[in-house]
């Protein structure tokens, strides 16, 4: 399991994972699940997996060694649209071979995989897609502005509470995506520090483009963690008691 979060607002994108897998409560590991592709200037694209770790490294391995070897490639596609297509096309091909009945005992065997892809090409604004593992995708809209994967349902309440498409500092979305993975870490085991998050400003294209790693001795988010617990508890001793229940 894990959980990753991408958001396309009016100020910009937002992109953030975790890095923990496991196979079992004895067998956890870190691997990194977001990955880069950049020319300076001229494009900024952000690829998160989840799901089938073979799946989604053999994605990402093939989506990087075919950028030396084929003439389509995720550094040369015309829109942030044709790159989806190229992973959810990859995608369908590596789930195809490692599903292949007569050469695996597949059986059971889920090889299935989401991924988050977003970020801006120059000519055209920025995008963010969720592609499924059929292959097939949606784009974020305006009503819509957020994607999460992996385990999602413990940080989503806040995340819409707090984060719409008019949100117009990053630093404000950073902040309470950090919240979300804090509920989300609090909840679920297989979640876990360091998140790696990358802010990119709508038409900058700013150099270098890199993701910031969070763990867990960073100040600040030891700071939003101790604040949102206190925060919360506060509030909740400042409302009402249920009037029918007599103690």
């Amino acid at each position: 399991m894990t959980y990753c979060v991408a958001m396309r607002l009016r100020a910009g994108l937002l992109f953030a994972s975790d890095t923990r897998t496991n196979a079992g409560v004895d067998h956890i590991a870190q691997f990194r699940k977001m990955h880069l592709f950049h020319i300076p200037h001229q494009r900024e694209i952000v690829l998160l997996n989840a799901g089938n770790l073979a799946t989604t490294q053999s994605v990402v391995s093939l989506l990087k060694q075919r950028l030396s070897e084929d003439p389509e490639h995720m550094l040369n596609v015309c829109s942030l649209y044709d790159a989806a297509v190229l992973v959810g096309k990859t995608l369908k091909e590596v789930v195809a071979r490692d599903a292949d009945a007569e050469h695996s005992p597949s059986q059971g065997v889920d090889f299935g995989a989401n991924f988050l892809l977003g970020g801006q090409i120059k000519g055209e604004g920025p995008r963010l897609f969720h592609i499924y593992p059929q292959g097939n995708f949606i784009e974020a809209t305006e009503d819509t502005p957020y994607f999460q994967i992996g385990e999602s349902k413990y940080g989503k309440p806040i995340i819409d509470r707090v984060v719409h498409y008019d949100t117009t500092q990053l630093p404000e979305a950073a902040k309470c995506t950090l919240i979300s993975f804090d509920s989300t870490i609090r909840s679920n085991l297989s979640v876990g520090l360091p998140i790696d998050m990358v802010l990119l400003r709508a038409n900058r294209f700013e150099e270098p483009m890199k993701a910031h790693r969070v763990g867990a001795d960073s100040a600040y988010f030891q700071q939003l963690r101790k604040g949102w617990g206190e925060g919360l508890r506060k509030v909740f001793e400042g409302l009402p008691d249920e009037p029918w229940f007599e103690t």
